[in-house]
């Protein structure tokens, strides 16, 4: 069985983070969607709030050839969770340069560390190139209206969550 880890915190689920788990599902069996539980970020949704919205935008997928998504927090090393999932891949979305960078470090250290565990990069949807959960965040705290950036579940939790 094929095994595919995508982490991230996901804070919130954006577009290009569904558009990368419905392209990653097709190229493994099992595609484990690894959600960071990073303390040092101060994410806006706790984790459980997380679970479930990836859960339930993974579960509207439609995955070819009987695969699965699933969804798995954690709080240790990246390699240390893709050993722990029996991942054989790590699935890394890019968007722009600045990202590779970032992801180049990433790939090395976690080679390093593990060599049997391979890094793919897959590359954000033209249409999904500029969003980042960050921005989106800071967006919907000014009242922008995110909503093509993310999808309707997750715009309403944005919108209850900055509502007055």
């Amino acid at each position: 069985m094929r095994i595919g880890l995508y982490p991230g915190t996901f804070d919130p689920i954006t577009l290009g983070h569904v558009d990368i788990i419905r392209r990653a599902s097709t190229l493994v069996d099992r595609l484990v969607i690894g959600v960071a539980i990073n303390r040092d970020k101060g994410p806006l949704f706790d984790l459980e709030e997380r679970v479930s919205m990836i859960e339930a935008e993974a579960a509207r997928l439609k995955v070819p050839g009987g695969g699965e998504i699933i969804v798995h927090p954690f709080e240790n090393l990246l390699i240390d969770c893709a050993r722990d999932v029996g991942a054989q891949v790590i699935v890394r979305g890019l968007r722009a340069v600045a990202d590779f960078e970032y992801e180049f470090q990433m790939v090395g250290m976690n080679r390093a560390l593990d060599d049997s565990i391979e890094t793919v990069f897959l590359m954000a949807d033209t249409g999904h190139q500029a969003i980042a959960s960050k921005l989106v965040k800071e967006i919907a705290r000014l009242g922008g209206d995110v909503s093509k950036f993310v999808t309707p579940d997750v715009n309403a939790a944005l919108v209850k969550r900055f509502a007055p």
